[in-house]
């Protein structure tokens, strides 16, 4: 807290004190005198008679006095410190104190003038008048009077010239007025107070700070100051000393502290308790009646207790038809302040809880503390206890005094029936939830009113009461009388030959946790969304892309006077732009679990020591790989040629992270289970976990949930698509595996791909091996096309023909096996697309393999949710899109193998 406002004017400060002062050049001469002085000088004068005069002309009437004075400003201008005389040993007493006051060159620049005068039995110093000397007086009272501590310090060596009391009574007695405050309080050098005063001094800016600590001598204890220090300026503006101000919060700092350990334990208490606590704001009406509250405040036992996290909602947001006695009975501890216990059951939860409420705070808030605890099970064994104890009585005990006592008066339904399910005995609550009334019901199979899909849990539970085992808390929906459904919640337990249940209304309680599931499932909606509005854009981008080179290329090649040269380079670049087309459709379909594998079993180690090798040439001489392999050999069933690329796809990736310099290992183990990933399932069967461990900066924890993505990349544009790591993730999903990646900032990432592992196989025979050197011209073989893509048909038998094969084209399977018929008719080989409408070219290959085994079949595909569900069920399969020269080696290759079954 301030003493004195920050802006205020110190020259009128000045001005305005009652104490006498007079600023003096150093030889003598008056530079400006304040209205104490005046007023004490007499009515003839005013600063024209002073201002500019040397002293001994200013003041003829005290010539026996001038010499001292004189002799006093001199050792004052001498020493640099303040100097007093004194004089009136034989009259009255009179003093007068001289501060020299620097300049911003550091010499002595003026002289305050600072005269006092002490009673005596004779006239005083002419300075010293009678009104000077009250207004001196009215000054120490006021400063005296402040409730702060105060004091005036002169000079940039900041000399006390005034300090009050309360300052004393801080600081302990000590030699003040005329002494520096480093002389007064040495023990302040290590505390900054030295340089924040001489920083207000050379800046003339105030200082004030709060609960500022301080520590003094003779203190035990640091205390706490509340402190200002405010400039104080002569009428030139210059600053001449400081203005101190403040008061002693310790006590109050220490108070504030102390509340907050009692609040910290406080709530450290109420987080630990297993008691549930909230504190309830109340609303009311006009008529003061309670219509809502709000859970302002809970601690973590309130949700364990309640079975739902409500704090901070209004009750008529989750349960607007909570009971009207529990809006009653708070907000009369709202209103009278009067405490309750009580026990009460709250549908909402679907519990009971024994209750104490008292109000807290101000009435006028009107808010309720709540401390409660769940007795639902308690109240279950006494219901239970109740009904076991009324199934002993006599019959006509059973009809009245359950009915009268209990039955009646319960908003739970109670009801006996027989081990079979038929109900013997209901009471009101039936009829007033369901509709139903006792006769309708009795004697009926409860069966009769339960949804047709949850009979089977219900003749569950009727089994095993039937063996004597008590059924709690299984949940059926009960037909309404006018047609619909309720969600009732069961107990039941069985006693000498009959059940004995009570039955809770939870429809209210499902329904909100449908209304969560939906919303939790329009959020999942939203993100799949925004993941396909993500992958769309990468595709349209990269394809456009690739699209603007193919048709570029194809106006050049339109013009016929193109040279032959710039021909073949055009038809390179489409033929270039064709292969990363394709590259692209097929990391799109590995993302999507899509793509047509080719699965093999091979030995891990073999080739992860194989692509090692070309690991080392792709991520450059800075990068050292490193391979960790097991002795044993280790096989998997999986696509080599897409099993190369996971590998190399990592590997670039781990590269890219560590800027083209570090260490790359690549190890492999044999035999582990797959741990739960991204929130799938492990399995506890044999899988190969080969991992990649790079020494790059690591992947950022918010970012580990996002890299298998397709796109999705951190990399700058033109430095990848974003799809190699989601190549690797569908490529190992479509597997049979997974992928995991581990990482912590500054410590590098370890990629670990997981494949289930196979037992050995035969390696395939050499005959089936494609062989490169071979021709791809034909002979005149007869090959059926099927294909229903017209365009795509019509380029293929073109193809076909340029290569020296007869062609025959099928729009649909239908039409090609009529053209087979039963003996092939002549034809050496059917090449077939797989999707088509009505049956696709997989049905048409496996009919083909009933019909005529000896006549090879090829498919064609770029995309086919079964062939991604599986192989290619042993049949040739080319990938779209082809070449031709792929095209004639596959169709040359089965054709010779034809030739040989038929010839065997």
């Amino acid at each position: 807290m301030s003493v004195l406002p920050p802006a205020l004017d110190y020259r009128s400060l000045f001005d305005a004190s009652p104490h006498p002062c007079l600023v003096l050049d150093p030889q003598g001469r008056v530079l400006t005198a304040n209205r104490a002085y005046l007023a004490g000088a007499g009515p003839s004068r005013g600063p024209d008679d002073l201002v500019g005069r040397h002293l001994r002309d200013a003041m003829p009437d005290a010539a026996d006095r001038i010499a001292p004075i004189e002799a006093s400003i001199a050792r004052a201008v001498a020493t640099g410190r303040p100097d007093t005389v004194e004089g009136g040993a034989e009259g009255p007493g009179w003093s007068v104190t001289h501060v020299p006051v620097k300049d911003a060159a550091g010499a002595i620049g003026a002289v305050l003038h600072h005269p006092e005068a002490h009673p005596g039995p004779t006239r005083p110093v002419p300075e010293a008048t009678p009104a000077l000397h009250e207004a001196h007086q009215r000054r120490e009272q006021i400063f005296q009077q402040m409730p702060g501590f105060v004091a005036v310090l002169h000079g940039p060596d900041h000399v006390f010239e005034y300090v009050n009391d309360a300052y004393v009574t801080i600081a302990g007695p000590r030699d003040f007025l005329g002494r520096t405050v480093r002389e007064v309080f040495p023990e302040l050098a290590e505390q900054g107070f030295y340089d924040l005063l001489d920083t207000v001094y050379r800046t003339a800016q105030p200082f004030a700070a709060r609960a500022m600590p301080i520590r003094l001598a003779g203190d035990p204890a640091e205390r706490a100051i509340d402190l200002l220090y405010q400039p104080l300026r002569d009428e030139a503006g210059a600053v001449t000393g400081i203005f101190v101000g403040g008061y002693d919060v310790t006590e109050q700092v220490r108070s504030q502290a102390a509340l907050r350990d009692s609040e910290e334990r406080y709530r450290t208490l109420l987080e630990s308790i297993d008691v549930g606590f909230c504190i309830l704001e109340m609303r009311f009406d006009g008529e003061g009646r309670a219509v809502d509250y709000r859970i302002a405040e809970a601690n973590p036992a309130f949700a364990r207790q309640t079975g739902a996290d409500v704090a901070g909602r209004w009750v008529s947001e989750f349960a607007p038809d909570l009971e009207r006695h529990w809006f009653d009975t708070y907000g009369g501890v709202a209103r009278t302040g009067q405490p309750v216990h009580f026990e009460n059951q709250a549908d909402v939860f679907g519990r009971w809880f024994d209750v104490r409420a008292l109000r807290v705070g101000d009435p006028a808030l009107a808010k309720v503390a709540v401390f409660f605890s769940d007795i639902s099970e308690r109240k279950r064994m006494e219901e239970a206890l109740r009904v076991l104890n009324a199934s002993l009585e006599a019959q006509v005990a059973q009809r009245t005094a359950e009915r009268d006592q209990i039955w009646q008066a319960s908003t739970d339904l109670f009801c006996i029936a027989t081990p079979e399910g038929h109900l013997l005995s209901l009471n009101p609550a039936w009829t007033a939830l369901l509709g139903w009334s006792e006769g309708e019901l009795v004697g009926r199979s409860f069966l009769d009113l339960v949804h047709p899909e949850d009979r089977p849990l219900t003749v569950a539970a009727a089994e095993g009461l039937a063996r004597g085992e008590a059924q709690a808390h299984f949940e059926i929906r009960t037909r309404h009388r006018d047609g619909s459904h309720r969600w009732l919640s069961w107990n039941a337990v069985p006693r000498d030959g009959r059940v004995y249940a009570t039955v809770r209304d939870v429809t209210a309680i499902k329904a909100q946790a449908a209304a969560l599931a939906q919303a939790e499932e329009a959020l999942r909606q939203s993100q799949k969304m925004e993941a396909v509005g993500q992958l769309t854009g990468g595709v349209a981008h990269d394809f456009n892309n690739l699209l603007t080179i193919i048709r570029s290329s194809v106006d050049f090649l339109r013009r016929p006077e193109l040279p032959e040269a710039r021909k073949r380079r055009y038809l390179d670049a489409v033929s270039d732009t064709v292969d990363r087309a394709a590259k692209l459709t097929g990391q799109l379909l590995a993302f999507a679990r899509r793509q047509a594998l080719s699965p093999a079993v091979f030995d891990v180690g073999e080739k992860v020591r194989g692509v090692a090798d070309m690991i080392d040439t792709v991520t450059g001489a800075r990068v050292r790989v490193a391979v960790s392999l097991p002795d044993e050999p280790c096989f998997v069933r999986a696509d080599l040629s897409q099993f190369e690329t996971a590998l190399i796809n990592m590997a670039v990736n781990a590269r890219d992270a560590m800027e083209g310099e570090g260490t790359l290992t690549l190890s492999l183990t044999g035999g582990v289970p797959m741990p739960p990933i991204r929130g799938h399932a492990g399995s506890q069967n044999a899988f190969a976990a080969i991992a990649l461990t790079d020494t790059g900066p690591g992947v950022p924890p918010d970012l580990l949930g996002r890299i298998f993505e397709p796109f999705f990349t951190t990399k700058e544009v033109g430095r990848g698509t974003g799809l190699g790591l989601s190549q690797v993730f569908g490529f190992a999903k479509q597997s049979g595996g997974d992928v995991d990646v581990a990482s912590r900032p500054g410590e590098g990432a370890t990629f670990t791909l997981y494949l289930p592992e196979a037992p050995e196989a035969a390696c395939a025979d050499d005959e089936t091996a494609a062989d490169p050197s071979a021709s791809p011209i034909g002979a005149g073989e007869s090959v059926l096309v099927v294909e229903d893509n017209i365009e795509v048909g019509r380029f293929c038998t073109q193809i076909l023909q340029d290569l020296g094969y007869r062609t025959t084209w099928a729009t649909n399977a239908e039409e090609a096996l009529d053209r087979l018929g039963a003996d092939g008719a002549g034809f050496d080989v059917v090449f077939s697309d797989v999707v088509m409408p009505g049956m696709g070219g997989l049905a048409l290959a496996h009919a083909l393999r009933l019909r005529l085994p000896r006549l090879p079949v090829v498919l064609a595909s770029g995309y086919s949710h079964v062939l991604a569900q599986d192989d290619a069920h042993g049949f040739e399969l080319l990938h779209k899109p082809y070449s031709a020269e792929q095209l004639g080696h596959i169709l040359r290759r089965v054709t010779r193998q034809g030739v040989r079954r038929r010839a065997g």
